[in-house]
């Protein structure tokens, strides 16, 4: 079947809205990222955090009193959404509706707050009422108690293509004709001990920017955010076509997945790639998929506008992949030559076709891509 997208909603370190995000990465304007202390070595890292008023609109639901900032993201980004479909919340929309949850690192910080009451004082001091934040479906179980959503819901768990995946997921579930649209959504939060692993892994940078494509990679910085498209069988976004890519154990193996990935569907030579890169290894592979596969596409990464958000990076690429489609402009182009990447302009390149490929390449060996267009 072919999967349209119906609607749209993200949260993310440049706030929220739909028109308003995408006229300020139109803009070049990048988020400002702020320092998250640590309570060992006086460690203190930088990371892009979701400004206070993005979440503004939330609605006083009793299961939000106590859920974590990466529920929060959820259901702001997957009421957006419905909104953004005018999709009315009546009895047959819900029976007929699934829900699958796209994440990385989970609710970090009710899990660091959990173990920690473990660690210091033993097992008998940890609360009860934290546990249930501290799992992966946390997040799914908030956003459909407060959607009202009682058929299927899924979370699936991955890297950063966990997105496309969340995709293919429900491009399965709505292969049969009890589910007619699937509210697929990504989030993250970022707190000080993720940002301490991921710099333990050689994979951020101390601070700003985010240089992709450079030579050499510095490293990129974590954020936070939720986005979230709902599908249905009918929408002004086509999603032509699903590559699910697959697994790499070896970084040349991560080039080769993305050459063939993007020479699949780039078959019709689409007009833009919304790429993945972010100062990582991640740049070099589709650095080197692009100029085999499509050197002449217009490359663009939210990642120095919106930082890494691991789980919800996924979800924000198709959606400005689908925006990039429908406004036929696309914010800083990057030119992925061989030896170096060169920003071309800040201020809104016009495309010629309304079509886009996502490339999703993520930071533990998964990769994963897509190919959409506009109605129009």
């Amino acid at each position: 079947m072919t999967l349209h997208i119906a609607g749209m909603g993200w949260v993310t370190p440049l706030g929220s809205g739909i028109e308003a995000v995408w006229e300020r990465l139109l803009r070049g304007e990048e988020a400002s990222a702020s320092a998250i202390a640590g309570p060992f070595e006086k460690k203190s890292y930088c990371a892009f955090r979701v400004p206070a008023e993005a979440l503004a609109g939330l609605p006083a639901h009793p299961r939000l009193r106590r859920a974590d900032s990466i529920s929060r993201f959820a259901v702001a980004a997957g009421m957006a959404a419905l909104a953004d479909a005018r999709s009315t919340t009546n009895s047959e929309f819900i029976d007929r509706t699934a829900l699958v949850l796209a994440v990385s690192n989970g609710g970090v910080s009710y899990t660091k707050r959990f173990y920690h009451d473990i660690f210091k004082t033993g097992a008998g001091s940890a609360s009860p009422l934290l546990f249930p934040e501290t799992v992966f479906n946390a997040p799914a179980s908030h956003l459909a108690a407060v959607l009202g959503l009682t058929g299927a819901s899924y979370t699936l768990v991955g890297d950063g293509s966990v997105g496309i995946l969340a995709i293919q997921m429900a491009e399965d579930l709505m292969a049969g004709e009890a589910i007619d649209h699937c509210l697929v959504v990504g989030a993250e939060e970022v707190d000080w001990v993720l940002c301490d692993g991921y710099h333990k892994w050689r994979l951020t940078r101390a601070e700003p920017p985010i240089e992709p494509f450079g030579k050499p990679s510095r490293g990129t910085i974590l954020s936070e955010g939720g986005g979230a498209v709902l599908l249905a069988r009918e929408g002004s976004i086509v999603i032509e076509k699903i590559h699910p890519g697959g697994n790499f154990a070896e970084r040349d193996a991560a080039s080769r997945w993305a050459t063939k990935i993007l020479s699949e569907l780039t078959s019709h030579t689409a007009s833009a790639i919304i790429s993945s890169a972010n100062g990582t290894f991640i740049d070099d592979a589709e650095r080197a998929a692009v100029w085999q596969s499509a050197p002449d596409a217009r490359v663009y990464t939210p990642k120095p506008a919106l930082g890494e958000s691991v789980g919800a990076n996924g979800i924000w690429q198709v959606m400005i992949g689908a925006l990039a489609a429908r406004t036929r402009r696309l914010p800083a182009v990057l030119h992925a030559r061989p030896d170096t990447g060169l920003r071309l302009s800040a201020t809104g390149t016009k495309i010629d076709k309304p079509d886009a490929v996502v490339l999703d390449c993520g930071l533990n060996q998964q990769i994963a891509g897509l190919r959409l267009s506009a109605n129009n």
